[in-house]
């Protein structure tokens, strides 16, 4: 927890613009990188560096479009790349955090620094894990479910999932709580303690409903083939 908040205390705070620039006459920008095409460029660096060359060569260009996406950020995105793992478009990684191989993020996930998503586990559309919450292999965080993060207080203790865990749709984990494996949380529930392997909770404040059988495992049963 201490490096976590140290990486963010001491990173450099970034505002990194894309310009493109209909230009006159040829403007150099020193300290970005530029793509140059004809009477055209395209430019990336930090607003302060592009904004000077701006104001000091205005007389130089026609027209330029800024595009930001971010001010004085502190914690740049994952680069995705290189994971054995499948991102769908508008995901929000977040550098810092671990993503094992076979997982799914869908649309619109947001996953805080220091999280871990295990092995086959799908994050759904618009589920969000806060600061070192950790999720094991083969779950299923639903769509608008919440994992609190625990950034702040540094005291605090990170949700844990287990593995196979079935988390419904727009449930919430509250920060220190444990869901053990191959328990079930219900869609909409407040989970404000601990969970039991195998367990099904659901309500607000969750509570436990039954074990885990047979029908309820067949209609919470996982599908490889979307991952």
């Amino acid at each position: 927890m201490e490096n976590i908040i140290s990486y963010i205390q001491n990173s450099p705070k970034t505002t990194p613009v894309k310009a493109y620039i209909w230009e006159k006459e040829p403007v150099d920008f020193p300290g970005c990188r530029v793509f140059q095409g004809l009477g055209c460029k395209l430019v990336f660096g930090q607003w302060e560096t592009v904004r000077q060359t701006l104001d000091s060569q205005k007389e130089r260009i026609i027209h330029s479009i800024i595009e930001c996406d971010r001010r004085q950020s502190a914690v740049p995105l994952l680069d995705i790349k290189t994971l054995s793992a499948r991102i769908e478009p508008g995901a929000v990684i977040r550098e810092g955090v671990t993503v094992e191989a076979g997982a799914v993020i869908m649309m619109g996930a947001v996953i805080n620094i220091g999280a871990f998503v295990g092995e086959g586990t799908m994050i759904d559309m618009g589920a969000v894990l806060g600061g070192r919450a950790t999720v094991g292999k083969y779950c299923h965080i639903g769509a608008g479910a919440v994992l609190a993060g625990v950034i702040e207080p540094a005291s605090a203790t990170p949700v844990t999932v287990e593995d196979r865990v079935l988390v419904g749709a727009n449930a919430v984990i509250l920060e220190g709580v444990r869901v053990g494996a191959e328990a079930v949380v219900a869609a909409g529930a407040v989970v404000t303690r601990d969970v039991p392997p195998g367990a099904v909770v659901a309500g607000c404040p969750a509570k436990f409903l039954k074990w885990k059988d047979e029908k309820t495992a067949g209609k919470t049963g996982l599908t490889d083939g979307l991952r």
